[in-house]
């Protein structure tokens, strides 16, 4: 037993002697490399960015992508090489280049004080992007084959160009070789024989990558000014860039309506608590902008407590500005609101001066700037469609969390005691109050829940733009309006209310201006108001017909 026992111990050294002979191998094939890497001379750096990439060393990829990306530093002192990722919290992570593991966490001073960037120029960025592409053309990986064609796109030449015509031939995926088609297309598009040309530029009809514009603009004043507008070869250009054009305008729409919606999720969370306050107690609430500011500023606090959790932070900042909001709201109706029913104009009048009220507070507390807040990592970024249409993942997360919203919104009217009651007070309060219903508990419930809706709507703000204390003002008229549009105290009328006038702004902002753009909306919305009264989704009830 004793001698397997020993056996055993002996083997497991041996074979950890030769993992550690195996790394420190692939390690040596890059270290005369590393050395030329920290010289100054970029003609030494162009060496070593060569001799990695020959070296077949499983780290060249890792290491060159680094570089590339302005992640690569090494130590002053011993010259090791490290990776360096910023962090959401503004220090920086230090990993080991070739193992990938977390060193250390360093301020950006402290990071200065011991490391030094490996500095290139455009020259070498072109040299990187086509020993890149070289090492992953091949890779089982369809993204990285992708991610590669992109990089040959940027700094097209001959050398990379052979090596897509090997490729395409190998290529099995349709994606991936119809944009080697468009690669080999912009190269050819500069050729001196007018077949190939002419080929090039057919090719390239109808192809959003800006490389093909760009090179079929070049094209399209060349060839006016040396054969004139008569030419084949000019023709075909034009042909092209009207394809581009079209195409592109599509995209274009498809962008603005995705803009729009989102513009509209956003006036859907902060006029649909102004739905049911107005809905309810006929009360015109001039501070419900606030309600989105202070939703927006318990964002920012929330971040200042978790520093290290930035990702989780929305998670605790929802429930947070619904409660902040919440209790605001009811602080509202109970110590203002409820001596001022049936009294709209000074009710508007109160509720104007403590929206300054609560601006002041707010500069008192935060100061009169703007407050920046972090998007978290999991909504950064965005899915690109095509080369001229990416949707960014904040947007599309903010249009989903207003439908969850709306939706829970009408589970709770619907489905709840509290729900039936506000719809009776709703549609005939004297009925609901002979009925046994205490209006006045419902009517405070009422505006801490639109309040507390708005709140979150200012979380949701936030992740769209920066946080100040004049957040609020910017929404509180487009927010009546939607209720207005839509119908007074209906969510699905807010809905979609907020939605058409979300995208209605979109499309005519870029044609008309900002400004001209919002009166026409108002306009039109005096015009709808003029035939419809009670706006698209009228209530029903005696007291809502009366």
């Amino acid at each position: 037993m004793k001698r397997i026992l020993v056996l055993v111990v002996f083997a497991s050294i041996i074979l950890h002697g030769l993992h550690a002979a195996d790394d420190a191998g692939l390690d040596d094939s890059l270290q005369s490399s590393f050395g030329l890497l920290v010289s100054k001379s970029f003609s030494d750096k162009a060496a070593a960015i060569r001799d990695i990439a020959a070296s077949g060393n499983p780290h060249s990829i890792r290491v060159l992508s680094s570089l590339l990306d302005g992640n690569l530093y090494f130590h002053k002192k011993n010259q090791s090489m490290i990776l360096v990722s910023a962090t959401t919290t503004k220090e920086y992570e230090i990993f080991d280049l070739l193992t990938g593991k977390l060193i250390e966490t360093r301020s950006k001073k402290e990071l200065r004080k011991r490391y030094k960037k490996v500095v290139i120029n455009n020259k070498l960025r072109g040299l990187l992007n086509e020993k890149l592409a070289t090492l992953t053309i091949f890779s089982e990986d369809k993204s990285t084959r992708l991610t590669s064609v992109r990089n040959i796109l940027k700094t097209l030449n001959p050398s990379a160009v052979k090596l897509l015509r090997d490729a395409i031939t190998q290529e099995t995926d349709q994606d991936v070789k119809e944009l080697m088609r468009i690669c080999i297309a912009v190269f050819d598009a500069r050729s001196e024989i007018p077949e190939i040309q002419l080929a090039a530029i057919n090719t390239l009809s109808g192809s959003l990558y800006p490389e093909a514009r760009t090179v079929l603009e070049q094209l399209k004043t060349t060839q006016f000014d040396r054969t004139g507008a008569d030419s084949p070869l000019l023709q075909a250009v034009n042909s092209s860039l009207q394809a581009i054009e079209l195409k592109a305008g599509v995209y274009k729409q498809v962008e603005n309506i995705f803009f729009g919606l989102s513009l509209g999720s956003v006036l859907l969370l902060a006029a649909v608590g102004l739905a049911i306050t107005f809905g309810v107690m006929g009360v015109i609430n001039m501070a419900h902008g606030e309600m989105l500011m202070l939703g927006a500023y318990t964002t920012f606090v929330v971040q200042q407590l978790m520093p290290n959790s930035i990702e989780y932070s929305l998670f605790v900042a929802i429930p947070a500005a619904f409660v902040v909001t919440g209790l605001a709201g009811i602080g509202i109706e109970r110590g203002i609101i409820r001596y001022l029913y049936g009294r709209p104009l000074e009710t508007l009048l109160a509720t104007f001066g403590l929206s300054l009220v609560l601006q002041q507070l707010v500069r008192s507390v935060f100061s009169p700037l703007n407050r920046s807040v972090v998007t978290p990592q999991w909504m950064s970024g965005s899915f690109e469609f095509n080369p001229v249409l990416s949707l960014t993942y904040n947007r599309m997360y903010i249009v989903v969390f207003a439908l969850l919203v709306l939706f829970g919104l009408l589970w709770l009217l619907k489905k709840t005691s509290f729900g039936l009651q506000l719809r009776a007070v709703t549609q005939n309060r004297v009925m609901a109050k002979a009925m046994g219903i205490r209006t006045d508990r419902v009517d405070a419930l009422a505006f801490g829940l639109g309040s507390g809706i708005a709140g979150i709507g200012g979380v949701a703000l936030s992740q769209l733009t920066n946080v100040g204390p004049n957040l609020g003002q910017a929404y509180i008229v487009d927010s009546f309006m939607v209720v207005v549009f839509g119908g007074v105290g209906n969510l699905w009328g807010t809905f979609f209310g907020a939605m058409i006038l979300g995208i209605a702004n979109k499309f005519l902002e870029p044609v008309m201006g900002a400004v001209f753009a919002k009166i026409l909306v108002l306009v039109f919305i005096i015009l709808f108001i003029q035939k419809y009264p009670r706006g698209m989704f009228a209530l029903k009830g005696r007291a809502a017909e009366g």
